[in-house]
């Protein structure tokens, strides 16, 4: 079977999307899984893989083909198909969210959350129409729609009435990602460190379903109970209308206890999850949310809000606090703080809801929804 793969999630920086299909290629790269014997792959995108990448995914022996453009919408709906319709592709693999409308072969296509739809408050007008229109009409012509949880398998039904039949739910992986294992191996059981420090750690991209504002409030309280906490933000700022957290941070007068950073190195992510003591991610809207299960398999008990999906996610293996209850989420990171058997407590579940959670299952799965699909 040709399988093609849209790989513009790979490029640049990658995010929540790029950890997926890197952790696919990759479980699929592996001898074990077959998968490099049973197909040909190729691999689309407007710029070259990585040379890390390219590394991981060479089992596959694929074919990269890069599709010159800027890697939009126009690119996906014209360039992208142009170039697959001449491999003559069996199935052809959507990572994120939208594909092209004019391929010639099935189309498996992976929806993570439909935020845009619950809450188009979150999204400028012209971005938040692009995102309904385009998902809408890849989905209704998707063979089969692949997604990460049951609650947003709920979320396609209501907001975009796909019969259930055509939606699968495919649970993503868990650990700590590649990249930190190479730059400070762990072993990633959940068991505490004995380096960990009264640090607050917050990693993904920074949207406004995070309630980072909240956060820093929060972390105001806590100090007042732990003087020499400080906590650390890493991720993008992509939030819609802006929140300016440089400005939240002076203005909650905890700001030289407060780093924020869009970006760091693979060392010092690694580092920071190495001496984090507790993991906030306060999202009230996720289709699955990686960065939590991270946490705990470094050994870093997580705070979250307490949502549905958070529940299904995590289980018992976190501290859950209501949305917008600032006191309610200080209270719980001083007690992850100061408290060994209150971070004990949630790392005692960890074991257990981390075994759920494997990517060779999740390639697997996928594997055989395309293998489907393409039939």
């Amino acid at each position: 079977m040709r399988i093609g793969v849209d790989t513009r999630e790979l490029m640049g920086r990658p995010t929540g999307a790029g950890r997926y299909l890197a952790e696919l290629l990759g479980a699929w790269a592996d001898p074990a899984s077959g998968a490099a014997g049973r197909h040909e792959f190729f691999l689309y995108g407007p710029s070259a893989l990585a040379t890390a990448t390219t590394a991981r995914v060479e089992a596959l022996r694929p074919t990269a083909c890069v599709v010159p453009g800027g890697g939009g919408t126009s690119w996906e709906q014209l360039r992208l198909p142009a170039a697959a319709n001449r491999h003559g592709l069996d199935v052809f693999f959507a990572p994120a969210y939208t594909a092209p409308l004019r391929l010639a072969c099935p189309v498996a296509l992976t929806v993570h959350d439909l935020s845009f739809f619950a809450h188009p408050e979150w999204f400028r007008w012209r971005e938040g129409l692009r995102r309904r229109m385009f998902t809408r009409l890849a989905a209704r012509r998707a063979a089969v729609v692949l997604t990460d949880t049951e609650f947003s398998r709920a979320e396609i039904q209501a907001h975009l009435g796909l019969p259930a039949g055509r939606i699968r739910v495919v649970a993503l992986g868990a650990g700590r990602p590649a990249c930190l294992e190479a730059a400070a191996p762990s072993p990633g059981s959940g068991r505490p460190s004995t380096r960990r420090e009264p640090l607050v750690l917050h990693v993904g991209s920074v949207f406004n379903r995070r309630r980072v504002p909240d956060l820093i409030s929060a972390f105001r309280l806590v100090l007042a109970s732990v003087p020499d906490a400080r906590m650390e933000i890493i991720g993008e700022n992509r939030t819609y209308p802006h929140q300016d957290l440089d400005a939240l941070c002076r203005a909650s007068g905890a700001a030289d206890r407060i780093r924020v950073r869009s970006y760091v190195s693979d060392a010092e992510l690694a580092a920071a999850f190495g001496q984090a003591s507790a993991f906030a991610f306060l999202s009230e809207y996720e289709g699955f949310g990686l960065p939590p299960l991270e946490a705990l398999a470094s050994g870093i008990p997580p705070v979250l809000l307490d949502t549905p999906v958070a529940r299904e996610v995590c289980g018992p293996a976190a501290r859950y606090v209501p949305s917008g209850d600032v006191p309610a989420i200080a209270a719980a990171l001083t007690a992850l703080l100061r408290d060994p058997g209150a971070r004990a407590a949630v790392l005692h579940e960890a074991a257990g809801v981390l075994s759920r959670y494997s990517w060779r299952e999740a390639a697997r799965q996928t594997m055989d929804a395309l293998e489907r699909a393409g039939r």
